[in-house]
Parts: C-alpha cells; sequence; structure tokens
C-alpha cells in the first residue's frame, strides 16, 4: 500500500461538504482532492475532510457565514486540525495520523479528546477521508489562507485588552459591551480575539456591538492558539492589531481568552511586544475573589488595570464583596455601555493608570 495517494472528490460530494468557520477560507472554493493513505502525517492548522460517525456533544457545526449547521452521520465536514483547552469542556490534541478522531468545537476544530468536564457529553466523532490538498495534492494548511501580515501600526490608537479567570468568566460579553459604549462616545471602533479556539460567536458579537472591524486569530492562519509557540501568538496580535488600524479604527478592544492560568496566556502577558500594543487592561471575572486575584496577576505582570467587570457584576452582594477590596472601578454591563465611562477608559494613559496603583 503505498505511504499516500490523492483521493479525487466528485462535484456532487464537494457540493454536499459542510464547511466550517475555520475553514471558510475554501467555502466558495472547495477542495477537489483531499491526500490520503497511512503516510499521511496531519501538522497543526491542516485542513481535512472529514465523515462524522457518531453524534456526541456538538450537534451541529458553524458555517463560514455563522450558521449552525445540524450534523448527522454520514455528513462530511471540512474542519481544522488544532488543540483544544477548555475546562469547561474538553482538553484534546491533535492526532498524529488520519485516524479516528473528535470534533471538539463547533467552529471546526478535529483532535482526540484527552478529558472533558464531568458535565459534558461525549465529543462528536469523526472518520478523516483526507487532506485537502492543492492542484498539486499538497496538503493545505489555515497558514497558507491567511492574507500578508499587516505592517505595526503606523499611528497610536487608544487600545484596551480584556482577559480573565477561565472560560465562561464574561470576557467576551465584557469587550463587546466596551465596543458598545466606545461607539455610542463617537469612536471607530476595531475589535479582535487574539487567542482561543476557532469560532465566530465572539466576532459575531463584537460585529453586532458596533464594530467597524472584526477579526480573529483565524484571518491570521490559526486554528486556535493553544500550544502554539508564544512568538507566534505576540506575532498575530500585532497583526491583527495592524489590520484594525488600517482599517480606520480609532480605538481597538482586544479578547484574551481562556484564564491566567493558561500556559500561552499566562506567557503572553510576560511579553513586552503585547504591552506595547494595549494602553490598559480590563479584568472579567466570575466572582469576587477571581477579580481580587486576577487585579493582583496583572499588577505583579507590570500591567495597568483599569477596571474589573464580568460575570460576578451580575449580583450586586458580589459587586461588593469586590468593591470593599479593589481600588479600581468595578464594571457592570450598563457602566461599561455607558459612553462616558467607555470614553474615560480609552483617554487614560498608560502613564497615569500605573501610577494610581504605583504611588
Amino acid at each position: 500500500m503505498p505511504a499516500s495517494s490523492i483521493l479525487e472528490l466528485s462535484d456532487t460530494r464537494r457540493a454536499a461538504l459542510k464547511v466550517s468557520y475555520t475553514a471558510r477560507a475554501l467555502d466558495a472554493d472547495r477542495p477537489a482532492r483531499v491526500r490520503t493513505g497511512p503516510g499521511v502525517r496531519p501538522r497543526y492548522g491542516d485542513l481535512v475532510v472529514a465523515t462524522v460517525t457518531e453524534i456526541g456533544k456538538h450537534t451541529r457545526l458553524e458555517s463560514a457565514q455563522g450558521r449552525r449547521r445540524h450534523l448527522f452521520p454520514g455528513d462530511e465536514v471540512l474542519v481544522a486540525y488544532g488543540a483544544r483547552y477548555a475546562p469547561d469542556q474538553f482538553e484534546a490534541e491533535p492526532p498524529q495520523d488520519l485516524g479516528p478522531c473528535h470534533l471538539v468545537a463547533a467552529g471546526g476544530i478535529a483532535s482526540v479528546m484527552v478529558s472533558s468536564h464531568a458535565d459534558i457529553a461525549a465529543p462528536t466523532c469523526l472518520e478523516p477521508v483526507g487532506l485537502a490538498a492543492d492542484v498539486r495534492g499538497e496538503p493545505i494548511n489555515m497558514a497558507d489562507l491567511a492574507a500578508p501580515e499587516a505592517p505595526s501600526a503606523l499611528r497610536t490608537v487608544p487600545t484596551i485588552a480584556v482577559v480573565g479567570t477561565s472560560m465562561n468568566a464574561g470576557k467576551t460579553t465584557t469587550g463587546a459591551t466596551l465596543v458598545r459604549g466606545l461607539t455610542a462616545a463617537g469612536y471607530r471602533v476595531g475589535a479582535a480575539k487574539i487567542t482561543g479556539t476557532g469560532a465566530g460567536g465572539d466576532r459575531w458579537m463584537f460585529h453586532d456591538s458596533g464594530a467597524i472591524t472584526t477579526l480573529d486569530f483565524t484571518d491570521a492562519g490559526l486554528a486556535t492558539t493553544y500550544r502554539v509557540p508564544v512568538d507566534r501568538i505576540v506575532r498575530t496580535a500585532r497583526d491583527l492589531h495592524g489590520r484594525l488600524t488600517m482599517a480606520g479604527a480609532d480605538a481597538i478592544v482586544l479578547e484574551v481568552a481562556d484564564g491566567l492560568m493558561q500556559p500561552e496566556t499566562a506567557e503572553l502577558l510576560r511579553r513586552d511586544a503585547l504591552r506595547g500594543l494595549v494602553d490598559g487592561w480590563v479584568f472579567a471575572a466570575g466572582d469576587a475573589a477571581g477579580a481580587l486575584y486576577g487585579r493582583e496577576r496583572l499588577r505583579a505582570a507590570g500591567l495597568p488595570v483599569l477596571a474589573v467587570g464580568g460575570r460576578f457584576t451580575a449580583s450586586p452582594l458580589a459587586v461588593r464583596e469586590a468593591a470593599q477590596l479593589l481600588d479600581v472601578p468595578v464594571y457592570g454591563l450598563a457602566d461599561l455601555a455607558a459612553p462616558s465611562v467607555a470614553a474615560h477608559l480609552a483617554s487614560r494613559p498608560v502613564v497615569s493608570a500605573v501610577a494610581e496603583w504605583s504611588a
């Protein structure tokens, strides 16, 4: 048996292919061939055609347009190989061959589950057909489809980053509400998610909140950022920031996904290159204790904390608990949506934000 071979896909098969958000660059020009066989070794970010063999946690696949398409056994999907770090769902690592694997994210991530939250159903199962290939039969990687990197920002743009304790701490909602407030204050806001797992929901939320341009790391050729070298993530952040400024944004909101204890996030916050992009940080937490912890961790890293928010602000009691111990504002969603509050955050220079807590 040859180490690998090329399998041609019929027009009917290509038309029926369910293309995921991560593979959206190929939605209009679907692959006509795949590379398959025992000698094929997938790389991180390779696009793969796979058959759904069993429905589990993910019953739908997010399309290029953001619609959640129902999945059925026997469907063929176009997804990307990547790792996943999600304490509330799956921990997963990319496979070393074209053996059976799992759909570990609705945005279209193929991986092998390592562990899962006790409350989460078993993952949807996939049987890879082969790696999407170009006219020469070479596997197509997401990095091959990304636009050329943007130059460094040509002008200074107020930039606020949102980070949190963990997934589901309210980071995206906090960031989107801040976009809403800045837009109401008259800013042309650009927003980007610079780390996480490929999926469009957060991006659409930023768009619906008023951002003139929305991007995420998949635009820079990454399926997910877990297990990706931090230097590559920093480069991605600078690229996305540059694209937002080139699009005319005069204020930028960035989201750093997952939580402070996630390896890449922890390392990213220590990098000087990221500090050069971000003027101030808003920390999102699920409870008052997490808000206090996050503020201390950011300050220990030398990062200016502008405010804390997140899911815990839904409880007036939790807000009072936090306010008793914090020396930065505690902002709920109504606060961040207020033009005066949002504009104040965007107008605070780093020097004054640092001086307030170091004095």
